[in-house]
């Protein structure tokens, strides 16, 4: 839900908190429990999930190979259970014509910064550059480019937005910030 007015712009950013997260993260818990289960079932020469018979693999070294699998498995699932549970990536960027400041403002990681927040000054950006590559995974990121400064993405990076979209923001944020467009 974006707030705009004459003189603000707050744009909400959405985090990790998606449902394709939720189903990645679900996927990756329960196969890699399953290979874990089986890799310790062959060691014990029981089944211990009934429906997967582990009688067939020896311990070592498919069962060794399954165990390390399935260990590796859930390290990745609980990374991805703790962006979702911290929402890393979301926040706001927040235009003040009044002011004459551009506030983007993220959440991370606990710890020292978990707050990501950066303040500079409207006057300071040249332009608002649009990445587009198409192919097996397209890639389409919207940046501000501003003096002295990297390019600062608008957009998440990972995001699945269209070229109309992806235009249609970069015409809205231009003509806000009254800057020129460039795509590459």
């Amino acid at each position: 839900m974006n707030r705009r007015s004459k003189w603000l712009w707050i744009e909400p950013i959405t985090g990790s908190r998606k449902r394709s997260n939720f189903f990645w993260a679900c996927i990756l818990f329960l196969g890699s429990l399953g290979f874990f289960l089986v890799g310790i079932s062959s060691y014990f020469g029981e089944n211990l999930i009934p429906l997967l018979s582990s009688q067939q693999i020896l311990f070592v070294p498919q069962g060794i190979v399954m165990c390390f699998y399935g260990i590796a498995g859930l390290f990745i699932s609980s990374y991805l259970w703790c962006t979702i549970l911290f929402n890393v990536g979301s926040g706001y960027n927040k235009f003040d014509k009044k002011k004459g400041i551009v506030c983007l403002f993220r959440w991370g990681f606990p710890g020292i910064n978990r707050r990501i927040f950066s303040r500079f000054l409207m006057k300071d950006i040249q332009m608002i550059k649009m990445e587009i590559q198409e192919g097996i995974s397209p890639r389409r990121v919207l940046y501000m480019e501003i003096k002295g400064r990297q390019d600062i993405p608008l957009t998440r990076t990972g995001d699945n937005v269209n070229l109309r979209e992806i235009e249609q923001k970069a015409a809205e944020s231009a003509r806000f910030l009254r800057v020129s467009i460039e795509g590459f």
